[in-house]
């Protein structure tokens, strides 16, 4: 006999389906999030957080930038390490950090600006600090801190020595996977870590974009089975493969085939917790009755 709770995921499942509900950010980012134990689950681009925290929004060391888009939730995991980089960048006479993009109150997809994000282990910090709060307004329409000149091939006269720590700072943290940051900064980092203070530099990968912010990317934690990891993080500093891709800059590129990417299908349990027509969602072994 089915329980209740799994009725009523069915109903609304079906609900969702005829409506198409399921699919928009609009109503993902004003479900809130889950009242239960925390746990990441799917991959980084494709999944759903049970159990999200937000983000504290008057902590010193920190601001939440854009509050209005509800973008500042995520694993316990998270809000330890953006606690740390705080913490410490304040030890180290950092100015306030600047915190974009985290997740969504249950995580899931963006409608734009982010394939990943999606299962609370991911938050972008942004390059610019602020030596005094910022207004309500201010956070709101943030300005950005761009750090790469125009011809994407070396930083400009914006990055300084604190962005140096900033980055070394995260990467030091233990649950930290990747560092997504341009390919110029990669270099620049690169050039100013000492030859007996390089292992971190590691965990920093060169990736477009990522000109104002670093992407800050935290492994899956270990007691959870429903979080997928990424594939570990290649050996050695990295360093090669930056200058590699400023190398290539301007050069033109040899036309390939494009092949569609297939369409990505979020996991059952995420559909469950995403599901608007609903409060909470059961784990995925308690609805293996409910068939696509």
């Amino acid at each position: 006999m089915k329980s209740p709770l799994t009725c009523a995921f069915v109903a609304g499942l079906l609900l969702s389906a005829s409506s198409g509900a399921l699919g928009s950010e609009a109503h993902y980012s004003r479900l809130l999030p889950t009242d239960e134990p925390a746990n990441p689950i799917g991959f980084y681009s494709n999944g759903c957080l049970r159990g999200g925290q937000a983000a504290d929004q008057k902590n010193p060391y920190y601001q939440i930038i854009r509050p209005q888009n509800r973008r500042y939730f995520g694993s316990p995991r998270l809000l330890s390490f953006i606690n740390y980089l705080g913490q410490e960048a304040h030890t180290q006479k950092l100015p306030i950090l600047l915190i974009g993009d985290m997740s969504m109150g249950r995580g899931g997809p963006f409608n734009g600006g982010h394939a990943s994000h999606q299962n609370g282990l991911d938050a972008d910090i942004w390059f610019r600090m602020t030596k005094k709060p910022l207004s309500r307004q201010a956070l709101e329409k943030p300005q950005a801190l761009t750090i790469v000149s125009d011809s994407y091939k070396t930083v400009n006269q914006y990055y300084t020595p604190k962005i140096y720590t900033l980055v070394k700072l995260a990467a030091l943290h233990p649950d930290v996977e990747r560092i997504f940051i341009n390919a110029a900064i990669k270099v620049q980092l690169c050039h100013d870590a000492p030859k007996d203070d390089r292992a971190w530099l590691q965990k920093v990968r060169p990736w477009p974009g990522h000109t104002a912010h670093m992407h800050v990317r935290l492994s899956c934690p270990l007691d959870s089975t429903s979080c997928t990891p990424q594939n570990p993080v290649l050996p050695g500093d990295g360093c090669q493969e930056a200058q590699q891709i400023i190398a290539e800059i301007g050069k033109p590129k040899p036309i390939t085939p494009v092949t569609p990417k297939p369409k990505k299908v979020l996991p059952m349990e995420c559909q469950l917790l995403l599901n608007p027509n609903i409060k909470s969602a059961p784990n995925a072994q308690h609805v293996t009755t409910i068939k696509k």
